[in-house]
């Protein structure tokens, strides 16, 4: 019988506003059929967004590929209150309901001098548990520590994982090893993903997730130093369960 791969849950990440933000976690529950709980749920149009009454594809929003500075926006999530707590070097800190009409007013206000000349903020959105994903299903992304790393030994220099903005990220596998696990499943303790899509990258990697800065072209790295633009994969709960940092990742 051939060994399968075997690695194990480095990281676990959410994202409450698309494109706004990130959260590490300890542990996650997931469901069959849903993303991560609360990841992606709302997302922020601007004056050029058409009316969406859920998902929606991605340009419709606020994103980093369009509006960098974006990028360099940290997230906390209250779950019990679904109040969130922003953070950026240079605003400080807001904390506020997405749901809520006046606090969203606040929110407009307080990421206004991140938007330059491009699309302006005009409201927010919610997907609820669908989330907003980049994906036209409900997925999650994975992602491949070995991956990661040999994209910064290409740039010859430090790169944070966090550009990717994955929710599973896996230590042990070699690197772009996810690449040949289409059609295949992945085991985390009780969890079952089914390995659908690659991810293909566009401009919001390239800025730095700490300024918002534009800093390195990764999309040029990854087409001209590995024959693609794909960082990560897509993929979907077939069986749910809670998994947590350290466990067990098993393909099959």
């Amino acid at each position: 019988m051939v060994p399968q791969p075997m690695g194990s849950v480095a990281a676990l990440w959410r994202h409450p506003i698309k494109s706004h933000g990130r959260e590490a976690l300890d542990r996650v529950t997931l469901i069959k059929g849903q993303t991560m709980p609360w990841d992606r749920r709302w997302a922020v149009t601007h004056d050029r967004s058409r009316d969406s009454d859920g998902w929606d594809v991605c340009r419709n929003f606020m994103i980093g590929a369009i509006t960098p500075a974006l990028a360099g926006l940290w997230a906390r999530l209250d779950t019990a209150t679904a109040t969130v707590t922003l953070s950026h070097v240079e605003l400080g800190d807001l904390t506020f309901r997405p749901d809520d009409s006046e606090d969203i007013a606040r929110f407009l206000e307080w990421v206004a001098p991140l938007t330059g000349d491009g699309p302006q903020p005009r409201g927010i959105v919610s997907a609820g548990d669908r989330g907003m994903t980049d994906s036209d299903f409900a997925s999650l992304s994975v992602m491949s520590t070995a991956s990661h790393d040999a994209v910064a030994n290409a740039v010859g220099g430090p790169l944070e994982q966090t550009r990717w903005r994955g929710n599973i990220w896996l230590d042990g596998f070699a690197a772009w090893d996810e690449f040949n696990w289409y059609g295949r499943g992945l085991r985390i303790g009780d969890v079952m993903l089914d390995i659908v899509d690659p991810i293909e990258r566009c401009a919001h990697t390239r800025a730095n997730p700490v300024t918002g800065q534009r800093d390195l072209d990764t999309v040029a790295v990854l087409r001209d130093r590995f024959g693609h633009t794909d960082f990560g994969v897509y993929a979907i709960v077939t069986q749910g369960g809670t998994i947590e940092l350290g466990d067990t990742a098993e393909v099959i």
